[in-house]
């Protein structure tokens, strides 16, 4: 089944949530073209001509007639740094935080799935600047203790009480390169809305992380109806900046063909910069199914072995 955030019930523990996510995407997964992606941690790879023997694994040639040698953890293992961007802008739509709260169940769900492979994950939380910056482990202690940040985000009710200025993601992206020093995979979930409004600042950023020889994965996180489409309906409509908690009341109709078009160029730039960088830019719809988030996981866990 292809959880949606509609789907699930918010009261669950995290945890458990987690779980059932990617329980869900894994069942799937058998039954779609993708099956060929490794679920679970493999301890064996095919004998390759000229190696030394002595790893070859012989009971499992009895039974497969089929060499194969074992592979140990150090081998297998990869790093991964999952960023939450928590700033006020992540609390819309207000009425029930969406992208917040899309964006940590995605978070804990890579996270399990990480787990179940042996792989490494650590946590970086921001708001204006960096908040939580754990160590990158892959013991089920560790997974308990992300999950138990991670639903204290989701527990904080009112944003304004965690943030006193713009969000400047561009000067978190920089810190958290600086902060990494062992080659990782960095999972961002965000909806990219810088204080300085400026792409050029935030691709710098990105290529900063990628100058440290660290793989990008951005999920621009969104709610693609209005934030892209600007569903409004045909009434006035007053806006609230969530940064700045300025107002703005307009007649939906008289500005959607220019916010869209605007929208449109915004998205397209971004992601044309990023495959210039060979950065994984990825659209999350948080009325999508979290199984995209999970599979490109997965995709790009294949191609850096």
């Amino acid at each position: 089944m292809e959880y949606k955030l509609s789907d699930l019930k918010q009261s669950t523990s995290l945890d458990l949530l987690a779980r059932q996510l990617v329980e869900g995407f894994i069942s799937g997964l058998h039954k779609s073209p993708y099956h060929g992606f490794s679920v679970e941690f493999s301890e064996h790879r095919l004998y390759n001509e000229g190696e030394s023997t002595r790893h070859i694994d012989w009971k499992v040639y009895s039974r497969t007639e089929k060499l194969f040698t074992k592979r140990y953890a150090e081998e297998t293992n990869l790093r991964c740094l999952l960023v939450l961007d928590k700033s006020p802008s992540m609390y819309y739509p207000v009425e029930n935080r969406a992208k917040l709260t899309f964006s940590v169940y995605a978070a804990a769900s890579l996270a399990n799935l990480m787990q179940r492979q042996r792989d490494a994950v650590g946590l970086c939380t921001f708001s204006q600047s960096i908040e939580t910056l754990s160590q990158v482990r892959s013991t089920p202690s560790h997974l308990e203790k992300l999950y138990v940040t991670m639903e204290d985000i989701l527990k904080l009710r009112d944003f304004k009480t965690s943030v006193s200025a713009d969000t400047k993601l561009s000067e978190v992206l920089h810190e958290i390169a600086e902060k990494i020093h062992k080659r990782s995979l960095v999972v961002i979930f965000s909806d990219l809305f810088d204080a300085d409004e400026s792409t050029q600042e935030l691709m710098k950023a990105l290529q900063h992380l990628r100058h440290k020889k660290h793989e990008v994965i951005v999920f621009h996180v969104t709610d693609k109806s209005t934030e892209y489409n600007f569903d409004f309906g045909s009434k006035p409509v007053e806006f609230i900046d969530l940064e700045s908690g300025k107002k703005l009341k307009v007649n939906t109709e008289d500005v959607k063909e220019a916010y869209t078009k605007t929208a449109q160029h915004f998205y397209q730039l971004l992601k044309q910069q990023c495959q210039q960088f060979k950065i994984d830019f990825i659209e999350a719809d948080v009325a999508d199914s979290f199984h995209h988030v999970l599979q490109t996981y997965l995709i790009k866990r294949s191609k850096m072995r």
